[in-house]
């Protein structure tokens, strides 16, 4: 799964990445440990103009009745995502891309009850790429306040990963990022075949401090390198 990851750089520095316009209306805090229920930063499709907007990381399905059943929708797994009713029409109509400076997992560990958290990023520094889905839903009794929310996609790990995890996010190649983006493109077959896991060598990983486990902490000294007895609590 991905429960938790960085998002630090600044807005504009993620659109010129992604080649994205920036909405202008709204500039999250550096976090550099975003959690279930935060504001995202994500890259849409509108019209063919790719555009870096804030949603609400947890998918709430249009038909919800509540908005917290986006509680236990920040994952979405890319195995089902065309036949499970909270994922497969926002899988053929609106995706997007949830941009990360990395991410972190927990890894167990052998005779101990704690699990070192480990920061994983991409060995050559550039922003991580998250699969992504987004959707809109309305309160029946307010239908003019839209909430937009998006999930993360998962997949199976790559070999360096597996040790840590057996899910990690879904990373996408730039080469895919048109066809993944475009509401016209509808071929599940086409769009499965995106979600595979990056390779290994695009991953580099190492131990960080426990002080990760808590969400009130956020601040950039997470990502630091740790000794991992240094880091047992």
């Amino acid at each position: 799964m991905c429960g938790r990851f960085v998002s630090a750089s600044p807005p504009d520095q993620i659109a010129r990445y992604f080649d994205a316009v920036p909405d202008g209306e709204r500039t999250l805090e550096p976090s550099y440990n975003v959690a279930p229920s935060n504001d995202v930063y994500a890259v849409l499709s509108d019209g063919g103009v790719r555009k870096l907007e804030t949603l609400h990381w947890g998918l709430v399905p249009f038909w919800a009745k509540d908005p917290s059943v986006g509680n236990r929708m920040i994952n979405a797994r890319a195995e089902t995502l065309a036949d499970k009713p909270a994922y497969r029409r926002a899988f053929r109509k609106r995706r997007c891309i949830i941009p990360a400076d990395g991410f972190y997992e927990w890894q167990k560990i052998p005779g101990q009850k704690h699990k070192q958290p480990m920061f994983m990023h991409r060995a050559d520094g550039e922003p991580m790429a998250f699969a992504g889905l987004w959707e809109v839903w309305r309160p029946k009794e307010r239908p003019e306040e839209e909430l937009h929310s998006c999930t993360i996609i998962t997949g199976l790990p790559n070999e360096k990963v597996a040790p840590v995890h057996d899910r990690m996010p879904v990373i996408l190649p730039a080469t895919t990022w048109d066809q993944w983006l475009s509401p016209e493109v509808d071929d599940v077959d086409l769009l499965g075949s995106f979600l595979v896991p990056a390779p290994s060598s695009l991953i580099d990983l190492y131990p960080v401090s426990t002080e990760v486990n808590s969400v009130r902490n956020k601040g950039a000294s997470l990502m630091e390198r740790v000794d991992p007895e240094a880091a047992s609590p």
